[in-house]
């Protein structure tokens, strides 16, 4: 960060993109860094959801599929859209165990409940879309609601055996460690991170033996319901994942985690337009929110997917800017590295 022409602070971090076929082509910073998945995890998991033919059951629409992926900010938009899913499924919202903390994230929705002395209940909380599609998935197999999160309840055995297959993995080899709304978090490279937005991206391209087409219509399903209501996956404003799918429709599905873990994958939707993978994680977890985008959209710039009209659109994630209480910039956020293509990681 730059303040009156001064290096004040630096963030540190890593970088890599992935081709088509998975290769490392460029990065910074090491690829193999263990990371937490945290909410990147979502769109992943939730395959095993739409296998088991939870969303055809239950009829959800692209958007509502989408905020069962969401990190959402808690806005009434989010609100509605998961009581209609939990009124048609006759569940009710006090058996989720997602939590309130920092519910809810956007601002001004926290500003009027607040104003209007009204507590935020674990609907307005970021995961309350996935912990949903625990519920959902629990009463449609049959299997007690009271416990989901547990490590052993079926529904969390059913989403890591699904992670595990979009990242190549057993289920048993699989790090864990618990995530801020109680169930279970994953932790893997950087390098796999990319390698399954890339899988996201791209299903049918990455298909290449039974087990991985066997996940096409799933992941498909998912990436497209992201796409088609970004804002449902993160929030109305002041959200990156939302911003830059609004910015590059239909080309991305992009999916941020806690502390600082970004992951964006290309979809190959026109001639010249190769898929993608591209993973990034700042050290410090960027309590900020301010380094993360920053290096997202810059490496993006340096991927050749974003000219010059997408990065005025994303000027105020590209290069943050610090202002005084009159609004006058005082600095702004730089990202300074260069993506090094595979020949000289070696």
């Amino acid at each position: 960060m730059r303040r009156g022409g001064v290096v004040e602070s630096r963030h540190r971090g890593h970088v890599v993109q992935v081709g088509p076929d998975g290769s490392i082509e460029r990065a910074i910073g090491d690829p193999d860094v263990l990371v937490s998945l945290r909410s990147a995890a979502k769109p992943l998991g939730l395959v095993a959801f739409v296998e088991a033919g939870v969303a055809d059951a239950f009829e959800l629409s692209a958007p509502e599929l989408a905020v069962l992926a969401a990190s959402h900010s808690g806005e009434d938009l989010h609100v509605r859209t998961i009581l209609a899913i939990l009124r048609r499924a006759q569940v009710s919202q006090t058996a989720l165990g997602c939590g309130t903390a920092n519910a809810p994230l956007d601002q001004v929705t926290a500003q009027r409940l607040a104003r209007d002395g009204e507590r935020p209940g674990m609907i307005r909380h970021q995961c309350s879309g996935q912990h949903v599609s625990f519920l959902l998935f629990a009463k449609h197999a049959g299997w007690p609601l009271d416990g989901y999160w547990e490590p052993d309840h079926p529904t969390q055995v059913a989403f890591r055996d699904a992670l595990a297959r979009v990242l190549g993995r057993r289920p048993a080899d699989l790090v864990t460690s618990v995530d801020a709304c109680g169930i279970l978090t994953y932790h893997v490279r950087l390098v796999d991170v990319a390698r399954a937005y890339l899988r996201l991206a791209d299903p049918a391209g990455t298909a290449n033996d039974a087990a991985s087409r066997a996940l096409v219509p799933s992941l498909t399903r998912i990436r497209d319901a992201m796409m088609a209501a970004p804002d449902l996956v993160g929030g109305t404003h002041d959200r990156f994942d939302s911003a830059l799918m609004r910015t590059l429709p239909g080309r991305v599905c992009a999916k941020g985690g806690a502390e600082a873990l970004q992951a964006v994958g290309l979809v190959p939707d026109a001639p010249g337009h190769r898929a993608a993978g591209f993973a990034a994680k700042i050290e410090d977890g960027d309590q900020s929110s301010r380094a993360k985008p920053a290096v997202t959209t810059e490496a993006l710039r340096q991927m050749g997917v974003l000219g010059e009209p997408e990065l005025r659109a994303l000027d105020a994630w590209h290069r943050p800017p610090m202002r005084d209480p009159r609004g006058a910039v005082v600095g702004e956020v730089v990202p300074s590295f260069e993506l090094a293509p595979l020949s000289e990681l070696r």
